[in-house]
């Protein structure tokens, strides 16, 4: 489980194709710093097992089914990718729960500048629609951020400066793609709901 709050910007070194699968290698001074083989590791949102840590790098493998699903099939050597270890017993939970799980793929509509924010709108998948809500809880890229306004077909989010540096957001552009999850908690209303 991880909380979305970003602890490093790590940077991809190499992508090694397995067949059905990738080799990812992500250099990450930080989160490898106590990191063993089995750890997981949040990368852009997606939970990664890490398979070895040598000098500041881990890798991790990246199964079919996860490329399907988010936008780790599109990274290359020197894309920088946000990263969150697994929350441990006893530490705050300062964002919301997050599990790690991409639910869909999502692109940048636009950035409109504040004086002292931004606010970026997001395209958003049809089949997510009904898990966003106006001051709910969404993970992009990893990042857990607040719903500034959603309607059908987008979401937007207000960024402060602090997220604007501390994770890739700040780089975002129209067009660019990100990962996005979903409340888990509306997944799970909507089940007992539904009997």
């Amino acid at each position: 489980m991880f909380t979305g709050l970003i602890e490093e910007i790590g940077t991809v070194e190499e992508l090694v194709p397995l067949g059905d699968a990738v080799r990812i290698a992500v250099r990450a001074p930080k989160v490898t710093q106590d990191a063993v083989a089995g750890d997981s590791i949040a990368v852009d949102g997606v939970c990664l097992t890490v398979v070895d840590n040598a000098s500041g790098t881990f890798t991790a493998d990246v199964m079919r089914e996860t490329l399907d699903r988010s936008r780790l099939g599109s990274y290359a050597p020197g894309s920088r990718v946000n990263l969150e270890r697994a929350l441990a017993a006893g530490q705050r939970m300062g964002g919301h729960i997050v599990q790690g799980h991409v639910d869909g793929v999502a692109e940048v509509v636009s950035r409109t500048a504040s004086e002292h924010w931004e606010v970026v709108r997001f395209t958003l998948p049809q089949q997510l629609n009904r898990y966003v809500v106006e001051k709910g809880s969404i993970a992009v890229n990893g990042t857990s951020l607040t719903v500034s306004a959603v309607s059908e077909g987008y979401f937007e989010v207000s960024l402060i400066p602090t997220t604007l540096s501390e994770t890739t957001a700040g780089a975002l552009q129209p067009g660019d793609p990100v990962n996005l999850e979903v409340d888990v908690m509306a997944k799970y209303v909507e089940k007992m709901v539904q009997g």
